[in-house]
């Protein structure tokens, strides 16, 4: 037999680019002695990226969640390893120095073994603290290239970039091409490169397989000398995930590797319980499509790992505007024509954005821009006039160096807007902050937890945390999790009601019982004006949020120019307006958030705040969020 090659099953972002959820503690659980059994992999990715997150907004406590899961990985040692997002550690934005420096002494404790680092824009900056961090903890850095495909991301951008990372002190790399489209040679010459330049330095070789290309570039890089290699399993392996564990595996015994057997028993008991787990509820937060693999994403090179949550969120906003279009009497929309145009406006406008690799969060920000033009530009308006903070804080350094330049006409627009490009360390712009986190958790009277792990994920994800901690985010997924399913329910085969020609049709509930975990929810369900005219074409439950009720008080009219969910800060480092408090134009009231990203809502005359919606509610294109007067 030839060279020995690893595996790592990426079980965590298997369901990421699935969809928006994972399954809960106990499935975890469940599912991590089948894996063992299955006696194939040496590793495991457990956690990181969006798994904090998904847990609390499920209600559930992640730390929890990572202790049990890892656990029986280490008992088998097998390693276990997570991702991180360098500036951004485990969430969309910046976090502080000393909660990044938390972060991995954390995971350690919890039972992560390997730190997976990347940076969104391949600035090696920001990874600096990530390699020092691991080490530190004990866990064993791994730096990541953050693959592309454009003019100026070549190969030897690419190894250049590990021959940086190694100096830093990272003991292995990884390819990381996050949305496939990394050719297959180009991913050979690359992991070649390094290796030439690298002998004894471990490589990984972590590809998705929207665009078709993964299961060649697996063997590419194999044979340019990568020792490992991730992989998925059914049924989430393919489409917008990985190459499957069963055709890497015999394609690489074919070509004279040496990978270990594969226990079919355990596997088939794996993947019976990853389709039971899709089965409970996880389906309803995973579109189909996203297990079809598509060419078309070669041109914009959007990521598996994001394609979950985008074809939701273009459902949902072609819906909506759908709806105001029905109103005018216009044409509808059909998802799959805005999907093209939205794939069109990517790849026009990223080389404009200054080729920002399209990987969490930059991936988002470039999505977010061009969904904006192209529902803007459907309405008759210009381009670029919805540009989120997040999207400008990219654009104007403040993440990080963009790897090409500008394009004149955003600079252009960045300077009517009065923003300034920062080039110094990005790090400098936000200061530590445990301290006052510390102060008001002992404040709230809560525990910090073992290791201060509670501490640290109330640092790292304040809002979501307090949403768990006060049951809110529990009591608002299960409301969910209860209206899709009601949504999906079989109308009851009545037919009490006659429409004007005298044929009979459905009545159509007005309440359904559903279960949800055991516990039993009433669902009231709306039809609109037009249900008893026109049953057959009306559906029967929209899960639609209603927009808050405007108030009596007078003033004039602050207007969402998107739809999403209203906040009045986007982290702890601001403070909130409040009713009463007076205000300039162009002042911050508050913020939309909308696709992972906050969009800042200003205020269009100077006068005093007489008015503000809640906190957290969902909000419509037009309605209106505030009054100044």
């Amino acid at each position: 037999m030839g060279q020995k090659i690893k595996l790592c099953l990426v079980y965590r972002d298997m369901w990421q680019s699935s969809g928006k959820y994972m399954p809960r503690k106990d499935q975890l659980v469940r599912i991590a002695e089948a894996i063992v059994e299955m006696g194939c992999f040496h590793r495991v990715e457990t956690n990181g990226g969006g798994f904090e997150q998904i847990n609390l907004l499920y209600g559930e406590n992640p730390n929890h969640s990572v202790r049990a899961w890892t656990k029986p990985f280490h008992d088998a040692g097998i390693q276990t390893q997570m991702l991180e997002r360098g500036l951004n550690g485990i969430r969309m934005n910046p976090v502080p120095k000393d909660v990044r420096r938390m972060m991995f002494k954390v995971k350690k404790a919890q039972g992560t073994d390997i730190a997976r680092s990347f940076d969104g824009l391949n600035d090696v900056r920001n990874l600096q603290l990530s390699i020092d961090y691991a080490k530190e903890a004990g866990m064993i850095s791994q730096g990541a290239l953050s693959i592309t495909y454009s003019p100026i991301h070549t190969v030897d951008y690419f190894v250049k970039m590990a021959d940086d990372l190694i100096e830093m002190g990272t003991e292995e790399i990884c390819i990381k091409d996050m949305a496939g489209v990394g050719r297959p040679v180009f991913i050979g010459k690359i992991v070649a490169g390094i290796r030439e330049r690298h002998p004894d330095i471990t490589i990984q070789y972590h590809g998705h397989s929207t665009t078709g290309f993964s299961i060649v570039s697996t063997l590419e890089a194999v044979r340019g000398g990568a020792n490992i290699v991730d992989v998925g399993m059914e049924p989430l392996s393919w489409g917008t995930g990985h190459a499957d564990l069963l055709s890497v595996h015999e394609m690489l015994r074919d070509a004279g590797y040496e990978v270990e057997d594969i226990n079919m028993e355990a596997y088939m008991k794996a993947r019976s319980l990853s389709m039971e787990f899709l089965e409970d509820f996880l389906k309803y937060f995973s579109p189909p499509a996203n297990r079809r693999m598509n060419s078309l994403i070669i041109k914009p090179g959007l990521p598996g790992g994001m394609m979950g949550s985008l074809m939701t969120d273009l459902e949902e906003r072609v819906e909506k505007l759908n709806k105001s279009r029905r109103k005018k009497g216009l044409e509808e929309l059909v998802t799959e024509e805005v999907l093209i145009k939205l794939f069109d406006e990517v790849a026009y406008i990223w080389p404009k954005m200054g080729y920002p690799p399209l990987v969490t969060p930059f991936s988002q920000y470039v999505k977010n821009t061009a969904l904006m033009n192209v529902l803007q530009m459907i309405k008759g308006r210009d381009r670029w006039t919805i540009i989120d903070d997040n999207t400008w804080d990219m654009m104007m350094g403040r993440a990080g160096r963009l790897p090409g330049p500008l394009a004149p006409e955003l600079v252009e627009l960045a300077k009517a807007q009065n923003r300034e490009f920062f080039k110094e360390d990005p790090q400098t712009l936000y200061p530590d902050a445990l301290p006052q986190f510390r102060a008001e958790m002992q404040e709230n009277g809560w525990d910090l937890g073992q290791d201060e792990e509670e501490l640290f994920e109330f640092a790292m994800h304040a809002a979501q945390y307090k949403n768990y901690k006060s049951g809110k985010a529990k009591s608002d997924f299960e409301e969910t999790l209860a209206k899709k399913k009601a949504e999906e329910a079989p109308a009851p085969a009545d037919h009490s009601l006659i429409n004007e020609n005298g044929h009979a049709f459905p009545a159509q509930p007005k309440n359904l019982q559903i279960e949800v975990n055991g516990a039993s929810y009433e669902v009231k369900v709306s039809y609109g004006e037009s249900a008893a005219a026109d049953p057959q074409s009306q559906a029967y439950a929209n899960a639609v949020a209603p927009p808050p009720a405007v108030a009596d008080a007078t003033g004039a009219e602050v207007i969402a120019p998107l739809e999403g969910t209203f906040y009045l800060v986007k982290d702890n480092q601001e403070k909130a307006k409040e009713v009463g408090q007076t205000v300039k134009k162009g002042d911050v009231i508050g913020y939309i958030e909308a696709m992972k990203s906050y969009n800042a809502i200003t205020a269009e005359t100077d006068g005093t705040i007489s008015w503000l919606a809640d906190v957290g509610s969902a909000v419509d294109e037009d309605d209106v969020i505030a009054k100044v007067k």
